[in-house]
């Protein structure tokens, strides 16, 4: 029989683009008859809410189900709470409001799991909502490598050494992944206490639990970027706050290239600090002119690499009228931003202890415990 799916969104003020997204889902090629679709607002001022209601209104006989539930937690984690509670689907599905899926999204999904496998994604491009030079240019930082990451979601799925391009390929995290309900059944719900890292922490919880997540490069989902610099930068500050977070409550979910950043960030600003005051009070000592020597090589060695990835994203994106030249700022900026949102993340840590909670480790018996 086919999977009875349970497919989520989770928005907060996302008015106008969660039409786009619900016509989507109105449009998946699979049994609509063996699809619940869960809407979930969290507490929204616009009107969101509305939207959600309109299209249940108009959609609900076509699902075997759709229903509006409200998220007082407001974040994601609570949100994705809401829907482990009220999914009566075998697999659930949740992806991004402010995200585009193709008609197969569903079946390929499914396809997936109906081999055996207990949670499965695919690759999630970033696409921007205007075709412009300068949102382009945003587009381009945020989906290099060297910009964004290096997981296998945003690189295509590409393994080196793969034998063969059918090798199945399972990986440490997906994005708007589907997860068959028994998962969270074993592991449990998500961490309240997490509003940027819910994700890497149950990844790994899962994990742990031994189940494996299966990376397929035929499903395709898209995600917008945000729309100007700043946003992007608040973005960014906001993941390395809360990465710094995470460490006191699941420190092994997290990969050393999070912390990059942060080192980064320190060493150039120490190195110029102590380079500029040196230089001020006239110091020649070979303390002094070590410093500034390391500082320029690291300055030399980040923008070579930033130049490298900045013409390699100008030729993928050849045709196109980029301010391309313009990335190694951007790449910069990103960094930055990251890396002191860690700093001020740790320095937060010892204030923040009380209000973060540890999740039960699925291989050991115990309870949650504040740490």
């Amino acid at each position: 029989m086919t999977m009875f799916v349970t497919f989520a969104v989770i928005a907060y003020n996302e008015e106008k683009t969660l039409p786009r997204l619900l016509g989507q889902i109105a449009a998946q090629d699979y049994p609509h008859e063996r699809m619940e679709v869960l809407l979930v607002d969290s507490a929204s001022d616009d009107g969101t809410k509305k939207v959600m209601k309109d299209f249940a209104g108009q959609e609900g006989k076509s699902f075997a189900s759709v229903r509006v539930l409200d998220n007082p937690g407001r974040t994601l984690p609570c949100g994705w709470n809401v829907i482990l509670r009220e999914a009566a689907g075998e697999a659930i599905v949740r992806v991004d409001a402010h995200a585009e899926i193709p008609a197969d999204f569903v079946r390929e999904n499914a396809a997936v799991l109906a081999e055996g496998e207990d949670v499965v994604g695919g690759r999630r491009p970033c696409i921007t909502d205007e075709d412009t030079p300068w949102k382009n240019t945003l587009l381009m930082a945020e989906s290099s490598m060297f910009g964004a990451s290096f997981a296998n979601y945003r690189r295509g799925g590409k393994k080196s050494g793969s034998a063969s391009g059918t090798e199945k390929l399972y990986v440490n995290s997906v994005f708007h992944g589907m997860y068959r309900k028994k998962v969270f059944d074993r592991v449990g719900p998500y961490n309240e206490t997490l509003r940027r890292t819910e994700d890497n922490e149950m990844h790994w919880r899962i994990r742990r639990a031994g189940f494996r997540i299966r990376f397929a490069p035929q499903i395709v989902s898209r995600e917008h970027i945000r729309g100007s610099l700043k946003a992007m930068l608040s973005q960014k500050a906001a993941n390395g706050y809360w990465i710094a977070l995470t460490c006191a409550v699941c420190p092994q979910c997290l990969s050393a290239f999070y912390f990059v950043p942060l080192i980064f960030t320190i060493l150039a600003i120490l190195g110029t600090g102590i380079s500029a005051v040196s230089a001020a009070a006239g110091s020649t000592g070979a303390f002094a002119r070590t410093v500034q020597v390391l500082t320029g090589l690291l300055f030399a060695l980040y923008l070579s690499v930033a130049v490298l990835m900045s013409m390699s994203a100008g030729v993928k994106s050849r045709g196109r009228k980029l301010y391309f030249w313009m990335l190694p700022v951007l790449f910069f900026l990103l960094h930055v931003s990251y890396g002191l949102g860690t700093l001020a993340g740790f320095i937060c840590l010892p204030f923040r202890r009380k209000t973060l909670v540890k999740s039960p480790d699925p291989a050991e018996k115990g309870k949650d415990s504040t740490v």
